[in-house]
C-alpha cells in the first residue's frame, strides 16, 4: 500500500476542479507537517495514470486546467451522456455557443465587438455564461467609455477538457469570392 499516493488520489477525487500539484502539495505538506518533495507527487500521479489506464476501471486520471482530475474513459461516454441529457435540460443554445466561441478566439473582447461579429445584441448569452462561470471579465478596455472585456476562464478549460487556449482547434479559413453581381464582365468593356 502507497501511503503517499492514497492520499494524493484521495485529494484529486474530491477536488472540484482540476488539482493543481501545488495544492496537493500544500494540503500535503500541512498533513504531514513537513515538506513533500514534487516529484514524489509527481510519482504518484503516474502510478495513478497507470493504475487506472487498466481495463477494469471505467474512469482515469487525466491532465486539464493545468491540474489532475478523475474522468470517465471514452468508452462510457454514450451511456453517460444519455444520462447526462436527462438529467440535465438545460443546455448552452446556439447563441450561448456561437458567442462563447467568439470570445474564445478572440478574447480578450467587449460586448460591442461580440455583437459586432454576430450581429444581434449579446446581452443575454453573455449573462448567461457568466452565470455559468465559462467566461469572466478581464478587465477594461481603453476606449471611449471603457466598456468591459471578456476572455474565457478556469472553468471553461475544464469544460472542453484542454490545458490552455492555444489547444482550441484552429479556425479554418473561409474565403469568399467577391461580390460582381452587376458588375459589367472584363471581356465586354
Amino acid at each position: 500500500m502507497d501511503f503517499l499516493q492514497n492520499h494524493v488520489e484521495a485529494l484529486v477525487f474530491c477536488s472540484p476542479v482540476p488539482a493543481k500539484i501545488a495544492e496537493i502539495k500544500a494540503c500535503l505538506s500541512e498533513m504531514f507537517n513537513a515538506d513533500v518533495p514534487d516529484d514524489d507527487i509527481q510519482q504518484a500521479l503516474q502510478r495513478l495514470e497507470e493504475k487506472y489506464a487498466a481495463e477494469e476501471y471505467a474512469f482515469q486520471l487525466n491532465r486539464a486546467g493545468g491540474g489532475y482530475q478523475f474522468v470517465t474513459k471514452p468508452a462510457y461516454q454514450t451511456s453517460i451522456g444519455i444520462m447526462l441529457k436527462q438529467q440535465s435540460k438545460k443546455r448552452l443554445s446556439t447563441s450561448a455557443m456561437e458567442t462563447l466561441s467568439i470570445i474564445a478566439y478572440k478574447q480578450p473582447i467587449s460586448k460591442t465587438e461580440v455583437e459586432n461579429i454576430r450581429g444581434v445584441n449579446c446581452d443575454y448569452a453573455i449573462q448567461k455564461l457568466l452565470d455559468k462561470g465559462l467566461i469572466e471579465i478581464r478587465g477594461k478596455a481603453e476606449t471611449i467609455g471603457r466598456p468591459m472585456l471578456y476572455g474565457t476562464s478556469a472553468r471553461f478549460m475544464e469544460y472542453f477538457g484542454i490545458n490552455d487556449i492555444h489547444e482550441l482547434p484552429t479556425p479554418k479559413d473561409f474565403t469568399q469570392e467577391p461580390n460582381t453581381i452587376g458588375e459589367t464582365p472584363d471581356h465586354q468593356l
